[in-house]
């Protein structure tokens, strides 16, 4: 992230356009200098980061790619952008609910890290995005189904 070397260089548009080379279609909420992505050609599975870093350790375990991974601190909690492969399925999202984790649907808005935060308890990269590569979805939801407990 070449702009963030540079803290005075950094805008929500410079890291808006960071992240389009990334394959992320984000676009800055003027009002507040957010940056949000449309869930549609990318998918979000957000967790309790205690969770996302098992998933996360698993993965690295697995020797699988890993992703864009965001850190919510101030409600703990860590969200993975993923491809949009899971099936959009009752029994899925219910099973998912059960554990605290969510996917976002097509149309969610993910709010992405963005200089314009007030402080570094809204959301910080634990993984950047660094090309268009993103796991698929179905890959984190069985890291998270052994790290519960359900080896399907």
């Amino acid at each position: 992230m070449s702009d963030l070397c540079d803290p005075a260089a950094d805008t929500p548009a410079s890291r808006c356009r960071f992240y389009r080379q990334c394959g992320l279609p984000a676009a800055v909420q003027p009002e507040l200098g957010r940056i949000v992505v449309p869930a549609g050609r990318v998918g979000a599975i957000t967790m309790p980061a205690r969770l996302g870093q098992e998933v996360k350790a698993l993965l690295q375990v697995r020797r699988s790619a890993l992703g864009p991974i965001i850190s919510h601190p101030r409600s703990k909690r860590w969200t993975y952008l993923v491809r949009p492969d899971l099936p959009d399925e009752v029994g899925l999202f219910a099973e998912l609910f059960r554990l605290d984790v969510s996917v976002a649907r097509c149309g969610a808005q993910i709010a992405l890290p963005s200089p314009a935060d007030r402080s570094p308890c809204f959301r910080v990269w634990v993984e950047p995005p660094r090309d268009t590569f993103r796991p698929s979805g179905s890959v984190v939801v069985a890291a998270i189904r052994v790290r519960a407990g359900r080896r399907w």
